[in-house]
């Protein structure tokens, strides 16, 4: 079944999701949770609704008890799920994704899921494979007690001038509020619920859909501006220039902070610049590179106790909280800005940056794809002088640069990256891959990539 990812459920509303499959998902999980309790929270989508209310009616009938937290942000959900110990929960929500989709985040257990667990729901759901019994289902507000959560973390007043763009996702309310509360300036833009995102893009992590953030920074006068993803797990900061800061700057600002504690490991994508690592190094810390994925790090955030994780797509986990939180970081980031005093410019621009690539998304059928990774890996494991991992598709690194192609997980695609020390070794890194897989080589030229 194509909705199911590598972390989660996803697909287009009425056409690969529907109502009537997500009744069958509930009873997968729920027969997966045998009689257990599970917690369902939306986001503010006008499909989730009725996705939610099949699910849950699927999760009763294989005899769980349901715990409805309704409508709030993916992070109050997993506290949700923390606060009422619960043994498993499912989140409806199309995250960053365009309004006409949604999907399921799904825990199974404490441990982020992994995929054998979504795998194992999948054959129930193919089979027919349920527990049939009489379940319950209860509704229970929950924003309050997360806000307080959120609260109680933070007891020093700030004096900041935020801009928060919540793009008519599901902080639209919260995330002001509780900035109010802790003495912020706040100045709201796209601040009313809507799932259809009328005013931009539910994926932050795209610098041309923050257009009116940067804008509004400048045009206020603002020291930080903030967006959130749709379901609000993800969060990309501006400074007061006006600039996005990139995700990579934000993990290592994120580390220097941490790592003044004392070491810890710091467990980052396999897409981050190599700056990630230097300065978690530089720090004391311990650099680990995982997986792409929510559920990847997450998962070994968890089981190294590391102090911090991020991702490049703008996912920020604490080892304090266990998970990530869009609202958590930002009350860090006002924090960390306002302690240091030079601004989160200076502060951003004090990472160093190296000669790096955009993702170059390449539409490529996955036999074709299977059959590109293998030459690149038999071409690259025989050579001196790189490094080649198979950690998340072929990364192969330099002393001074290195190159990742992976396929995608949710599209018949190879994603390509980039990164050295200058703008020349990036040509002669980009020159030595595509230039010695011929199959690659043409890919990009139909591309058009430079």
């Amino acid at each position: 079944m194509s909705i199911f990812k590598a972390c989660d459920i996803r697909g287009k509303y009425g056409a690969e999701l529907t109502a009537e499959i997500a009744g069958p998902i509930g009873r997968a999980v729920g027969s997966e949770l045998a009689g257990k309790t599970v917690v369902v929270g939306g986001d503010v989508r006008p499909s989730t609704l009725p996705l939610k209310e099949s699910l849950i009616r699927g999760i009763v009938s294989a005899g769980c008890r349901v715990l409805d937290v309704g409508i709030l942000p993916t992070p109050a959900f997993y506290f949700a799920k923390d606060e009422l110990k619960a043994d498993g929960g499912v989140m409806v929500t199309g995250s960053h994704n365009p309004a006409s989709d949604n999907g399921f985040k799904i825990s199974v257990g404490e441990n982020a899921i992994t995929e054998d667990d979504l795998e194992r729901i999948r054959r129930r759901v193919e089979r027919n494979d349920f527990i049939s019994d009489k379940g319950s289902c209860e509704t229970l507000d929950m924003a309050k007690r997360y806000k307080d959560f959120i609260l109680k973390h933070f007891t020093r007043r700030g004096s900041l001038k935020v801009v928060v763009d919540a793009g008519n996702g599901c902080y639209s309310r919260i995330a002001p509020e509780v900035l109010h509360q802790l003495g912020y300036d706040v100045v709201e833009l796209f601040c009313e619920p809507d799932g259809r995102f009328p005013n931009r893009s539910p994926n932050p992590a795209v610098a041309s859909h923050l257009g009116a953030l940067c804008e509004a920074v400048k045009r206020e006068h603002a020291a930080v501006g903030v967006a959130y993803d749709g379901d609000g797990d993800r969060v990309v900061f501006v400074d007061e220039k006006g600039r996005v800061v990139e995700s990579d700057q934000g993990i290592v600002l994120f580390a220097r902070h941490v790592l003044r504690r004392g070491p810890t490991s710091v467990v980052y994508d396999i897409k981050c610049s190599s700056v990630v690592a230097e300065e978690t190094r530089k720090g004391g810390g311990t650099p680990v590179m995982e997986k792409s994925g929510h559920s990847f790090i997450r998962g070994t955030l968890m089981r190294t106790k590391a102090g911090l994780g991020g991702e490049i797509s703008g996912h920020f986990f604490f080892g304090e909280l266990g998970r990530d939180d869009g609202l958590y970081a930002t009350l860090r980031m006002l924090e960390i800005v306002e302690a240091d005093k030079r601004g989160l410019a200076a502060m951003a621009d004090s990472v160093p940056r190296y000669a790096i690539t955009p993702d170059l998304r390449l539409p490529c059928p996955p036999d074709q794809a299977k059959k590109i990774l293998h030459d690149v890996r038999e071409m690259f494991l025989k050579e001196r002088g790189c490094e080649v991992s198979m950690l998340d598709g072929v990364r192969i690194a330099w002393p001074d640069g290195w190159a990742l192609i992976r396929p995608s997980v949710t599209e018949p695609l190879l994603t390509l990256r980039f990164e050295a020390r200058d703008a020349k070794r990036l040509e002669e890194i980009q020159k030595t891959i595509v230039g010695r897989i011929p199959a690659l080589k043409e890919l990009m030229s139909k591309k058009k990539v430079p």
